[in-house]
């Protein structure tokens, strides 16, 4: 999980970048494997390890695509329409299979490859790459939030199990003067999304039903009462003010300030408080200082898993990761997925993650001690992935993740009783095509 530099990778990806661009005379076959800047020295380390995998019969050279999600998406799927056969390997955001596969973008993996890849495969990122029942895309890391907490300000030192228990130890830290703030992302994109995806699949609701189109927000309680956890914590006495600013960047800066009791966030939170020192400085009552000497937040710094809705019924975190797939626009699917899996095997899943802090897809490489070493809190990470939730499988996935994080955020202004008609009513329009995207 530790940062490294990336100047190696992108003098490499650049290098490559330069020599696609200049054309290649000779009779070289050239797969361009295009994956986002984040873990860029990883993948195109893979890129020249399956190179050579490939005794000459392939050179794969890989390419960044722009930093944020939906600069790559959109980079994508004008190419692709545009039929640019110079895409062979494209990572995919978990979200984006069923748009893909929906509108013939990229190819399912042929049987044989397919049942390769599901052989050792969690399960939680399989659903990610599949739709209506097929492969389009090969998981290549995964990723999910745990709840991290400050053992000085819990009762006995134990991390609540619900929500509900949560926001009453926080509400009376609040009553102590003490740190209080939850930190969650709340902020008008992705990240508060995925926060309600994950308290209402906890709660047993769907956004929508598995045929992508069907809208099951208002079937049961499930919505009103993942509503009503989002608006507590937003009102919670000695919340933090800056709640709805919070993605998981802002969130971990918080909880390493220490201000915040809870954080939910992903694993990259452990070494970042490392790699700054520690986080602050505390009083006897466990609030910051000025104080350069005694305990600090990261002495405190524990994890366990993410809250769920009731006593006893563990939450389904919603996943997050990158897929590889193959455009139906290359010139070279054989050679392309045979490369996929050479990009996704488990050499390359445990540099992914000691390296770029990506958790792995292959199930057996949690039991590996090189991983384990570099991820202190691996169990948990596993356990909430065999337990995981997903986002809507929805050829409309962006259009609807748009409309739920403008009606979401700020938490605190959420009605529970009234917004679950207008948060149907709005994804309904979403999944239509009709209404206007904020």
């Amino acid at each position: 999980m530790k940062r490294r530099t990336m100047a190696a990778g992108s003098a490499l990806v650049l290098t490559s970048a330069l020599l696609a661009g200049c054309g290649d005379d000779s009779d070289e076959l050239t797969l361009n494997l295009y994956t986002a800047a984040d873990g860029a020295e990883q993948y195109a380390a893979a890129a020249v390890d399956c190179t050579n995998a490939a005794n000459g019969r392939y050179v794969i050279r890989h390419h960044m695509l722009p930093r944020q999600a939906d600069d790559q998406r959109l980079q994508l799927a004008r190419r692709i329409v545009g039929g640019d056969t110079a895409l062979d390997i494209v990572g995919l955001d978990v979200t984006w299979t069923a748009e893909f596969a929906e509108a013939g973008w990229v190819e399912p993996l042929p049987d044989e490859v397919a049942d390769r890849v599901r052989n050792g495969t969690l399960e939680g990122p399989l659903k990610t790459a599949t739709w209506e029942d097929r492969l389009y895309a090969a998981p290549l890391n995964t990723n999910t939030q745990l709840l991290w907490y400050r053992k000085d300000l819990v009762p006995n030192g134990e991390p609540p199990d619900t929500w509900d228990e949560l926001i009453t130890i926080a509400e009376d830290l609040a009553d102590q003067r003490r740190p209080s703030w939850i930190e969650v992302q709340a902020n008008q994109y992705e990240g508060i999304t995925v926060w309600f995806n994950t308290l209402l699949t906890s709660a047993g609701g769907k956004i929508v039903d598995d045929d992508g189109e069907t809208v099951t927000l208002d079937q049961g309680d499930a919505a009103r009462r993942a509503l009503e956890i989002m608006a507590r914590v937003g009102r919670a006495k000695g919340a933090d003010p800056s709640l709805s600013q919070r993605d998981e960047g802002s969130a971990r800066l918080a909880m390493e300030s220490g201000r915040a009791v809870f954080q939910v966030n992903y694993p990259f939170v452990l070494p970042g408080i490392a790699e700054n020192g520690g986080g602050a400085f505390l009083d006897d009552n466990g609030n910051p200082t000025n104080s350069d000497t005694g305990r600090r937040v990261q002495d405190e710094f524990a994890w366990a898993p993410f809250p769920g809705m009731e006593e006893g019924k563990p939450a389904t975190v919603t996943i997050g990761g990158f897929n590889l797939a193959v455009p139906t626009t290359s010139k070279h699917p054989t050679e392309a997925f045979e490369a996929i899996e050479c990009l996704r095997n488990r050499e390359n899943q445990l540099r992914n993650a000691v390296e770029a802090g990506v958790p792995p897809t292959l199930a057996e490489l949690y039991d590996d001690p090189a991983f384990q070493e570099e991820y202190p809190a691996w169990e948990a990470i596993k356990s909430s992935l065999e337990n995981a939730g997903v986002r809507p499988a929805s050829p409309a996935y962006q259009s609807i993740s748009i409309v739920l994080s403008a009606d979401l955020s700020p938490p605190s202004g959420i009605d529970p009783d009234s917004d679950v008609e207008k948060l149907t009513s709005r994804v309904r329009d979403a999944v239509n095509s009709e209404g206007l995207v904020p």
